[in-house]
């Protein structure tokens, strides 16, 4: 197997900063230390850079199958490479839906065909397919997956009593996407009413509201806490719902957890004005007031974990009145350099971006040798210049879609270098074109 050696470089891993080489040999890290030495390695000089564990995303959206005109687990995993993304999970609203044992592992042979980064599936809950929920391997995937709140695809779950059964009849993690979907349907129908289908968009999270998104996640939460379940709430949104979350005890021991997505931490509702369509997602982006309260949940520990929610639609499907756009945009790409510019503003740590990012989506899943940089761990790794600016522009975008919602932004930082199981796969924007990927084991008792 081949070793490479980085040298030079300022590791970013377990809370510290340190100036060492790593080695690795194949698909592992096989020593971490100062002046390391091996003439049958093949040397890459880091000159300096910072090396970060490669980027866990626990949620994303590749469009495949039956969804492809948008992305595919090829392009989107790709993409996500150049963003130091090394490892996603993608959510079961494809066509069909993941919400059978037999369609969730043909998704896992399709991306153990094509998927240029690791990966994992949660399986689909539904108002009907609890037997089917039952007899699924808690080590098979990366959870269960529920909308409390519509989103692509009829994967509404508004059965109270089914819903109760879910919660009570698994030991994996309940990620909930958290929407009261009467409040919307109210909301909507009142915006209809008085614009039609051209609802003007600074609406959007009027209409997917603080009221909606509280109502839904507090009710999960208080039904995890009745039937000791383990749920993950994604793409919290909103100031009021930061009281439900806990930081008083350490990740491993929480039965609650929370994530937060880039765009809820860089954009808000001004946003709508200049960018329309192109930053309405489900949860909508909210006020400055909600965006800054997040920013305080992510670095007092109440929100645990940076996610993206990737989800491409194509530039015509976007051009559109606000009641037939649909939700979600790409991310995977840009996530990373969007984080290094908080960090740059002062905003965030690289430790604790890296804690985020990396080291809790590891725990909260229970990823088997992923997250962190230690020897005997596989050697996904980001290798970030805090000092290289570069604007977006369609000619650099890999999103099969084509258009990113940071199109014209200058970021300071980029990533140049992204290692995948010991395997180069991008440096300075060239992509190789080997598949180095595997599929995520998990460590559950």
């Amino acid at each position: 197997m081949a070793k490479t050696l980085l040298k030079n470089g300022k590791l970013v891993n377990e809370g510290k900063i340190q100036e060492v080489d790593i080695l690795l040999d194949g698909e592992l890290i096989v020593k971490i230390a100062a002046n390391i030495s091996d003439t049958s390695a093949t040397v890459i000089d880091i000159n300096g850079n910072y090396i970060i564990p490669g980027i866990i995303d626990d949620q994303v959206h590749f469009r495949e199958p039956g969804l492809t005109h948008k992305g595919s687990i090829a392009t989107e995993s790709r993409a996500a490479l150049g963003g130091g993304i090394t490892t996603f999970m993608e959510q079961p609203n494809t066509v069909p839906q993941a919400t059978t044992i037999e369609k969730l592992e043909q998704k896992f042979t399709t991306a153990r065909n094509t998927a240029f980064a690791n990966y994992s599936f949660p399986f689909g809950g539904t108002n009907d397919n609890l037997e089917e929920l039952k007899r699924l391997d808690k080590n098979s995937c990366s959870g269960i997956k529920l909308f409390l709140g519509s989103s692509t695809g009829n994967m509404l779950v508004d059965d109270e009593a089914v819903l109760e059964k879910i919660f009570s009849s698994t030991e994996m993690v309940i990620s909930a996407h958290c929407e009261d979907e009467n409040t919307i349907r109210r909301n909507l129908a009142e915006y209809t009413d008085k614009y039609g289908d051209d609802i003007p968009m600074e609406y959007h999270p009027i209409i997917r509201s603080e009221e909606a998104c509280y109502l839904s996640s507090s009710r999960a939460i208080a039904l995890a806490k009745k039937t000791g379940a383990r749920l993950h709430v994604f793409h919290l949104s909103t100031a009021k719902e930061m009281d439900l979350f806990r930081n008083d005890i350490p990740l491993a021991e929480k039965k609650i957890t929370a994530e937060v997505c880039i765009h809820h931490l860089w954009f808000s509702d001004v946003d709508y004005k200049e960018k329309g369509a192109f930053i309405k997602w489900n949860p909508a982006v909210k006020t400055a007031e909600d965006r800054d309260a997040l920013w305080e949940a992510l670095l007092d520990d109440r929100i645990d974990v940076v996610a993206t929610d990737h989800a491409p639609h194509t530039l015509e499907e976007k051009d559109n009145v606000y009641t037939k756009a649909p939700s979600g945009g790409p991310l995977v790409q840009h996530a990373l350099p969007a984080m290094l510019e908080k960090h740059l503003e002062g905003k965030i740590s690289l430790e604790t971006m890296v804690q985020k990012m990396c080291h809790n989506p590891a725990i909260l899943f229970q990823v088997k040798k992923r997250g962190y940089v230690r020897e005997g761990f596989y050697a996904d790794l980001a290798v970030v210049n805090l000092n290289s600016p570069w604007k977006v522009t369609k000619e650099n975008i890999a999103y099969k879609c084509g258009w990113s919602p940071f199109e014209n932004q200058t970021f300071k930082a980029s990533v140049t270098h992204t290692f995948i199981n010991g395997h180069l796969a991008y440096e300075n924007g060239m992509f190789s074109e080997k598949r180095n990927a595997k599929r995520l084991t998990f460590n559950r008792p």
